[in-house]
């Protein structure tokens, strides 16, 4: 029975009187789905629904119907491991994480889709976890580290930035690696960087001999050559430094709705079950990548 009662218009004994006329209503299925763990819906239902960036190569990129990349093959292990079937649930990326986090793991989008019951390619960040309180980030899988790919018959060597003065080099729009490229020295590089709509398409510049280098991710630099066979000898990564971005790159893993402590417990034993059998390894590898301690 609906209480459509406006607040300053229920009297004690109106209010006594709807009460009263809820405890007549059947109480059974209530209290039964109020029994029911996050867990438990979630198994219940068969399916885990995981979230994954869309155009996100090497990790998630194609058509919904056929996506490929690290995280939905990790999604697929995960699901197995809990003995569920997959849903992928791709989204396009918002302003900020701060966005995806409450359209994909706690509220769900104005569109009318989502949340999601776990989101990858989540930054393990410290401010980020103060400022989403309704999110759990947890569960770190990989280490995000950027690099230097370059040409060594166009620039043999790489020890300061400024070693890349008068060099084509490219990076991905909107990322902190072209912020830090394109504002070097007060712009010593700027007028020298392509940019381009992804990280592995920056990369490519540099196979194609389009750019002498690429600031991008190593997992972005590393699936651009993994389909190459031999791998060309001039091709080199390095770590190059160039502002406020870590030296060793930043841990990514996951994240669930911050009272789905159940959901969370079961991922963490079973991403401890694929790395202890190999699996998680052989994933990266399969993919190409550096599995890089999180």
């Amino acid at each position: 029975m609906p209480l459509n009662f406006p607040p300053y218009v229920i009297s004690r004994r109106r209010w006594l009187a709807a009460a009263s006329a809820l405890t007549l209503l059947p109480a059974w299925p209530a209290l039964q789905a109020q029994e029911l763990t996050d867990l438990a819906r979630i198994k219940a239902s068969g399916v885990l629904k995981v979230a994954v960036y869309k155009d996100n190569a090497p990790f998630s990129s194609g058509t919904a119907a056929d996506m490929s990349g690290l995280d939905v093959s990790l999604a697929e292990a995960l699901a197995r491991q809990l003995g569920l079937k997959l849903a992928l649930l791709p989204f396009d990326a918002g302003e900020n994480m701060n966005d995806d986090l409450r359209n994909m793991v706690w509220r769900g989008h104005y569109l009318g889709y989502g949340p999601a019951d776990v989101m990858l390619q989540v930054p393990v960040d410290r401010y980020l976890m103060n400022e989403n309180r309704q999110a759990l980030i947890f569960a770190p899988y990989m280490r995000q580290v950027p690099v230097l790919m370059f040409d060594a018959r166009k620039l043999p060597e790489v020890r300061t930035p400024e070693d890349l003065k008068g060099l084509p080099l490219a990076a991905e729009r909107g990322t902190g690696q072209a912020s830090l490229l394109m504002g070097y020295g007060g712009g010593l590089l700027r007028n020298q960087v392509s940019v381009q709509n992804s990280g592995p398409a920056a990369a490519r510049q540099v196979l194609e001999g389009k750019a002498a280098a690429a600031y991008v991710t190593r997992a972005q630099a590393e699936s651009v050559v993994a389909g190459l066979n031999p791998r060309p000898d001039h091709l080199r990564m390095t770590e190059l430094v160039l502002g406020n971005i870590p030296d060793r790159g930043w841990p990514v893993g996951m994240a669930i709705k911050a009272s789905h402590k159940d959901l969370g417990q079961a991922i963490e034993q079973a991403m401890q079950q694929l790395r202890a059998s190999g699996e998680l390894l052989a994933i990266f590898q399969r993919q190409g990548l550096t599995l890089t301690a999180p």
